[in-house]
């Protein structure tokens, strides 16, 4: 007997589901379940939860990391098995590393929230942005564009200054870098476009 085949993951942010939806209650329970690492944003808002759906074997919630190495990612599948478990929701969550998580995936609202948390959100227009929509041929990128200047315009989410620097790529959590304001002084967090 063949397995049903599952539709396609959605290739840009998730938005809140509404009454009547497909799996709406399980969508509304996980709308709680916040990044361990930026706990003002939700894994739906950040792109993580990529979907729950009708699998072979019953409900599958699907989680995928903001790159294939994040030492969060055991934390958010405990986190989502806990609330599902809390609720009595049997489903089983999968980790997908295909298509690879994009920053393209954040909601404008996770952008927002990342700002008034004090983490510069990444520019979609940034050089080394991945906009390749969650195509499985664009999985693998070899080389980078050549582009004329190597770091993106990032402004301070303190005072909005657009005169920052990175002090270094690596920032608290391996998916941001490290900026300074040049103007406030401030240092914070800018999180790397993928």
């Amino acid at each position: 007997m063949n397995a049903p085949r599952l539709p396609p993951l959605p290739s840009g942010p998730i938005a809140p589901t509404l009454p009547g939806e497909p799996h709406h209650a399980v969508w509304t329970l996980l709308e709680a379940v916040a990044d361990p690492e930026i706990p003002v944003v939700s894994l739906r808002e950040m792109g993580i939860l990529r979907a729950v759906r009708d699998g072979a074997d019953g409900l599958e919630v699907v989680i995928t990391p903001t790159y294939s190495g994040c030492p969060a990612m055991s934390q958010m599948e405990d986190d989502v098995k806990a609330a599902l478990a809390q609720a009595g929701v049997e489903a089983r969550v999968l980790t997908l590393l295909a298509p690879a998580w994009s920053t393209d995936w954040m909601s404008a609202e996770a952008r927002d929230k990342l700002r008034a948390y004090g983490i510069a959100p990444p520019a979609h227009d940034a050089p080394g942005a991945c906009s390749h929509g969650g195509g499985a041929g664009s999985v693998v990128q070899f080389a980078a564009q050549k582009v004329a200047s190597p770091h993106p315009s990032v402004a301070c989410p303190q005072c909005g200054s657009g005169n920052t620097t990175e002090i270094s790529h690596f920032g608290s959590t391996a998916c941001k870098a490290l900026y300074k304001c040049l103007d406030c002084l401030e240092p914070f967090d800018y999180f790397k476009p993928y």
